[in-house]
């Protein structure tokens, strides 16, 4: 769908407002950044920052919607007989060569994992919109299958599995080890999580 004028103003009134709230946050710390200041720094009035983000945390975790709708579409747009781990790892695998920020193997990441890390109401949040994301996982399979208890629990491993995916390449940012080997090694750690998955789930929803 062609987007028009207006919502793509909106989306990069959005963009740059978490972009100036990002840097702050890794300046200064999550907790000590008000949201008056980000307000100030992006040259935007306090309801702007409300209005685009309701809760403090998704200056930060701002890709929910993206996350969701690139997992719900995985699923959706796979080739009938895929089963859906396979569906999800091959997503993983696309983001990575996209060097989609999703991927997490990069070079920023490390500040990223750090901010989240020292924020109990950041990691508190990261909890709520995977479960958010499972339950937009789980009503999908359960459309497709009308397994509505099998649905849920693939769900669930299926958001777990990713997460790990996820994870994995920020703690070891964290760590110190290089962006280029983390980078290189993700492939790997992609086909290793979902290997171990697909051989507990099988083919569910193919």
């Amino acid at each position: 769908m062609h987007e028009g004028l207006r919502e793509r103003k909106k989306r990069e009134a959005r963009q740059h407002i978490s972009d100036v709230a990002t840097r702050l946050f890794a300046k200064r710390g999550f907790e000590a950044v008000t949201v008056v200041e980000i307000a100030e720094a992006a040259g935007v009035a306090k309801a702007t920052v409300t209005n685009y983000f309701p809760r403090k945390e998704d200056l930060l975790l701002d890709l929910q919607a993206e996350a969701e709708r690139l997992l719900v579409d995985a699923l959706r747009e796979r080739p009938p007989g895929q089963p859906a781990v396979e569906a999800v790892r091959a997503l993983m695998h696309r983001l990575l060569a996209q060097r989609h920020v999703l991927s997490t193997a990069a070079p920023g990441m490390a500040r990223f994992g750090r901010l989240i890390a020292e924020s109990p109401a950041l990691l508190s949040r990261a909890r709520e919109q995977r479960e958010y994301l499972e339950s937009a996982v789980a009503r999908r399979l359960t459309e497709e299958t009308g397994d509505a208890v099998r649905a849920d629990l693939v769900a669930r491993l299926l958001l777990a599995t990713a997460t790990t995916v996820v994870v994995t390449p920020i703690r070891r940012l964290v760590a110190g080890e290089p962006a280029t080997t983390v980078t290189k090694e993700q492939n790997q750690v992609i086909d290793e999580a979902f290997d171990l998955l697909a051989a507990g789930i099988g083919t569910f929803g193919s």
